[in-house]
């Protein structure tokens, strides 16, 4: 009852279909890269913990998971949550919150939990996505103009108050780059749709910041290198008076990793006609959070976007999402210190976009 698919998939693989995934998962590894610094650093934390999550989550949602096609990773709906709990718990607090919400997910697919999401109604969760993208857009406001600012309130409409005092402090150089990044993706994605055009958009940018030695904030001047390897795997401070203040928050993300990653799920059956094992994906979903907290990274869940961008690259099986996630193992390894030169102002415009989408 809950194998998982990859080991279904893996009994009638054939060579064909493992080109038709390396294709995909090369392709959905290179779109991931700039997605999960991204959302690391909109989350409150450094843009490595990023690629952690979408590495070690990525793999083990593949490998464990009841979807044929599943892409896992951090994802946008988690930044408000996420950003709350660094600042009010720190990073430790964050860590323990994963692996208990990691551990509600496995319960929650151990008692067969999985169908009852076919009872949430399409308008809270439309609702719900909708405030998320419109919280992410107002929280790259300053990095992507500039705004001499020292940090904006969390609050949503004393941001907005704050941006508007700060206005007249635009950095245009930066402000340019913000814009090019974005405009560059529209371009890209409108000419070579096949193409991964976020990444493109990132590089090119940096490229040009770079080469005109433009005065803007990069990757390196707010946290420095990035690690060339994973970090060794531990585990945070326990207590029952943390388990106690930390229980809510993490019923919160459990919850809300369930709701995303079986939506992600259904969405992608109704394209390629497959049924996911929606209990074996929760239990997938809450081993792959454990692991990544244990492994330095942030809340993750069936990533819709890089999901879509699975399906149409080809990926026909969970070895896709498998290769995704040794690519972008590959990258962190070979070239984290060039992204040190990426501008913050770059990322800030990839986020623009997805709250758009």
């Amino acid at each position: 009852m809950f194998t998982p698919k990859s080991i279904e998939c893996l009994r009638r693989y054939d060579r064909s279909t493992f080109f038709s995934d390396l294709a995909a998962g090369l392709t959905v590894g290179v779109v991931a890269l700039p997605l999960a610094m991204a959302f690391a650093i909109a989350s409150g934390v450094t843009p490595e913990r990023g690629l952690y999550t979408a590495v070690v989550a990525g793999f083990l949602v593949s490998l464990l998971g009841g979807s044929r096609v599943q892409i896992g990773g951090p994802t946008g709906a988690f930044v408000v949550i996420v950003s709350g709990i660094v600042t009010t718990h720190g990073y430790d607090g964050l860590v323990l919150c994963t692996i208990m919400a990691g551990a509600m997910l496995i319960a929650m697919g151990l008692a067969r939990m999985g169908a009852m999401i076919k009872f949430i109604p399409f308008p809270v969760v439309t609702g719900f996505t909708s405030g998320i993208a419109l919280v992410i857009f107002s929280t790259q406001i300053k990095d992507l103009l500039g705004l001499e600012m020292e940090s904006a309130p969390s609050e949503f409409f004393e941001r907005w108050a704050a941006y508007f005092e700060h206005i007249g402090t635009i950095d245009w150089p930066t402000t340019g780059v913000g814009i090019g990044t974005i405009l560059a993706i529209l371009i890209l994605r409108r000419l070579a749709p096949r193409m991964p055009s976020m990444l493109l958009a990132m590089v090119g940018v940096t490229v040009v910041a770079a080469l005109f030695k433009l005065p803007v904030e990069t990757i390196g001047d707010r946290f420095g290198d990035l690690p060339r390897t994973l970090p060794a795997p531990a585990m945070p401070v326990i207590s029952l008076e943390r388990l106690r203040q930390l229980s809510g928050l993490a019923l919160t993300v459990g919850l809300l990793a369930a709701i995303e990653s079986l939506l992600s799920a259904t969405v992608a059956d109704g394209i390629i006609g497959t049924r996911h094992k929606s209990n074996t994906e929760l239990m997938a979903q809450g081993v792959a959070n454990i692991a990544s907290a244990i492994f330095g990274g942030i809340p993750a869940t069936g990533a819709i976007a890089r999901t879509m961008t699975n399906i149409r690259s080809g990926g026909k099986t969970p070895v896709a999402g498998m290769i995704h996630a040794v690519t972008l193992l590959v990258i962190l390894l070979a070239a984290a210190p060039l992204a040190r030169l990426v501008p913050m102002a770059a990322l800030a415009g990839i986020l623009v976009v997805v709250s758009y989408n």
